[in-house]
């Protein structure tokens, strides 16, 4: 599926993975099992109606549009241009985190990394 997506939209495949696998604790995070959200974006969701529960991030109908959804927020950012069908996944980490993807800029970045480099998920890209 990253793979995929990567060609779209040009966002290496490792930091489709690590972000992710950092923003839902490799699947197992709440976000991820109710909302199918794999990249804590903020957004509507139905939980208060279904289940009682309440949250600021985003419900998707199945992971594929959350991927969908990260790549084509991605596409948005004005870092992008330059970025696109570039491989290098520590410029990238960094740019997102400088657009303030995170409320944690620069541990968020070092968990990027740190994640593509402990899972070697850059022979993806």
């Amino acid at each position: 599926m990253a793979d995929s997506l990567s060609t779209v939209y040009g966002v290496p495949v490792s930091i489709i993975l690590a972000v992710a696998i950092l923003e839902s604790g490799s699947g197992t995070s709440r976000n991820c099992k109710l909302l199918n959200n794999h990249f804590g974006i903020v957004g509507k969701n139905d939980l208060m109606k279904t289940k009682r529960i309440k949250t600021r991030y985003k419900q998707y109908p199945d992971s594929l549009a959350s991927y969908v959804d990260f790549c084509k927020l991605m596409t948005r950012k004005k870092f992008y241009k330059k970025l696109r069908d570039n491989s290098d996944y520590i410029l990238w980490a960094e740019a997102i985190s400088n657009a303030g993807y995170s409320e944690v800029p620069e541990y968020w970045k070092t968990k990027v990394v740190e994640t593509i480099r402990k899972n070697k998920l850059s022979k993806f890209d």
